[in-house]
């Protein structure tokens, strides 16, 4: 799942080009969020940054999914 999808176009000539398959994953975007607000509480934490940002990033995207059905 990509956090900026860009959908197919058809160009001048007729000739259609997927993209779908560029940009950034959503699972990346919210890791992301997530480590800029643990880098910006200034407090330790017991684990690295950036595996608890990915650990974050997964339960946001299992509370999403949950949501979405």
């Amino acid at each position: 799942m990509k956090a900026f999808p860009v959908p197919s176009y058809v160009n001048v000539a007729g000739e259609t080009h997927d993209v779908s398959n560029q940009g950034m994953d959503l699972r990346d975007y919210f890791a992301a969020k997530a480590l800029q607000g643990i880098l910006a509480c200034n407090y330790e934490v017991k684990e690295e940054p950036a595996v608890l940002a990915y650990k974050y990033a997964d339960e946001m995207i299992s509370e999403r999914n949950k949501n979405a059905s």
